[in-house]
């Protein structure tokens, strides 16, 4: 009788571990999928910039934890509209100067950011803060600095400046546009 209660009692732990097992790789995978849908092609571009897929959701989660403290607050209605005047006037700028123009974009998007609680001392720490909410349109973002910057060195063709200029508009018009954001489970609210 006690072997056979032994082997009851290991069965049991057997399956027990095994329930725990699957357990734990259901909420791994469920955490992934809600990351993913968050962050956007910026999960990807995290899991490939990191030595594993651990260490880059660890990253994302850290992320995710920072913006939760941060003040973020939706723009009122009359300083939403002069920022679209002001977008106005940069776009009307890039005509006669477009170098000009997209040192302007850039730094109304900062403003903007600004404006709605983002810190934007760091173009890195930016970007990291922008990811949790932006991340579908963080690539723009980034690829409208990286030709600004060039501009600032006379390096940018006129059409690398106009493409500068359309990925700020995505970014300015979603920090625009964009109503506050909640965090109970990190649900936007719309």
């Amino acid at each position: 009788m006690t072997a056979e209660i032994l082997i009851w009692v290991a069965v049991v732990v057997v399956v027990v571990a095994a329930i725990a097992a699957v357990g734990y790789v259901v909420l791994q995978q469920q955490r992934r999928n809600r990351l993913r849908e968050r962050f956007g092609p910026e999960y990807e571009r995290t899991v490939a910039e990191r030595e594993s897929r651990r260490e880059a959701e660890q990253e994302l989660l850290a992320r995710e934890q920072r913006f939760a403290e941060l003040d973020i607050r939706p723009l009122a209605p009359e300083t939403r509209e002069a920022y679209a005047r002001r977008w106005a006037e940069v776009q009307e700028r890039f005509v006669d100067a477009p170098g000009f123009a997209v040192t302007e974009a850039d730094q109304l998007v900062t403003s903007v950011m600004a404006e709605r609680g983002y810190p934007t001392e760091d173009f890195e720490q930016r970007v990291s803060d922008l990811s949790v909410a932006h991340g579908a349109t963080l690539d723009h973002y980034r690829q409208a600095h990286e030709i600004s910057g060039r501009a600032a060195r006379k390096e940018a063709s006129t059409e690398e400046l106009r493409q500068a200029m359309v990925h700020y508009r995505s970014l300015f018009e979603e920090l625009l546009d964009e109503a506050p954001v909640r965090d109970d489970h990190n649900v936007r609210e719309r």
